[in-house]
Parts: structure tokens; C-alpha cells; sequence
């Protein structure tokens, strides 16, 4: 049963522990699995850490929720495109792992209203009111994320919108 993680009440889901990594350098040391961020269903259950999930905590409160506001009744759940997965960055051979592999990443492919209303990052992005609001949610994640990467950043991410915490000495990576 889904009740509280990670210390916050916002975050639903249960906590899962470690999750072990079939390739050196995946895995997460105490694992959960978000189902619920803020009131905001996930369309499934999302494996990552802790940061993680504050991180996304973050973004629906100041980013998403604010962007589509009470259009269509306001955001009811997000469409989970990608959580954890034990790979390389875009499935390159040789490639590092990638965040997904770490927990540490989720990516985004839509958005549910509560008049059951959807806005997909692939159909909409660019267009109308629906484009404008996934687009102010796209750029309200930089920050809370250290990576946020959407349609036009390099061809790997036309369809969703791709969120991690690695952190930059730069600072935030966003495209």
C-alpha cells in the first residue's frame, strides 16, 4: 500500500531499498517507488531516490501546477515515459551510464487533465495553449533538475521531456 516517503507527505509511494544494477555503476541504495508527487498521480509507479523525488516535488509545485494552472480542472496525473533502467546514456555501446540507471532520472511524455484532456510533449509541444504550458513546465525544471533536456535539445528527446539531479559545476544543463 502507497503512504507517504521519504520523509514528506507530498511524495506517495512505498519504499522499495536497494535496487541492484546488472551493469558496474547502475543501482540505487534505498530505492522508492513514487506513485503520487503533490496530488499529481504518476500513469505508473517510478523507481528512484530520494533527491529525485524532491527534486520532482519541486517541479510540480512551482513548475507544472503553476503552468497549466486550472486549465482543463489543473493537472490530475503525468504520463511516466521512463524511470529507472539500467542502461548507457541514449543506449550508446560504451557509453556512461545513465542517470536512469543511477534512479536518479525520470523522463515526461504527457500531461493528464482532470477533464481527462491529454497534452503529449510529441503532439503539442509547439502547439497552442497546451504547447505553451508544457513549455513553461519544460523550463521551470531547470533547476530543481540538473539536467532537464526536451524537444530541439539533440534528437534523443523529441517526444518527452527528460529530467535528472546530476549535478553540474556549471551549474543546471538545460536545453
Amino acid at each position: 500500500m502507497a503512504g507517504a516517503v521519504c520523509g514528506d507527505p507530498s511524495l506517495q509511494g512505498e519504499y522499495v531499498g536497494h535496487v541492484p544494477g546488472k551493469i558496474s555503476g547502475c543501482g540505487i541504495n534505498d530505492a522508492v517507488k513514487i506513485s503520487a508527487v503533490s496530488g499529481v498521480a504518476l500513469s505508473q509507479g517510478s523507481l528512484m531516490d530520494c533527491g529525485t523525488a524532491k527534486a520532482l516535488k519541486t517541479w510540480v509545485e512551482t513548475g507544472v501546477k503553476p503552468a497549466f494552472g486550472r486549465h482543463a480542472g489543473g493537472v490530475s496525473s503525468l504520463k511516466v515515459a521512463a524511470h529507472y533502467v539500467c542502461r548507457t546514456r541514449n543506449h550508446k555501446k560504451g557509453a556512461r551510464i545513465s542517470e536512469h540507471g543511477k534512479g536518479r532520472a525520470i523522463d515526461i511524455s504527457g500531461f493528464i487533465m482532470k477533464n481527462g484532456s491529454e497534452y503529449s510533449v510529441l503532439r503539442d509541444y509547439d502547439k497552442g495553449n497546451g504547447g505553451k504550458a508544457i513549455r513553461a513546465a519544460h523550463k521551470a525544471a531547470c533547476g530543481p533538475f540538473g539536467t532537464t533536456l526536451g524537444p530541439g535539445s539533440d534528437g534523443y528527446h523529441e517526444d518527452h521531456l527528460h529530467f535528472d539531479t546530476a549535478r553540474y559545476s556549471g551549474g543546471p544543463y538545460c536545453k
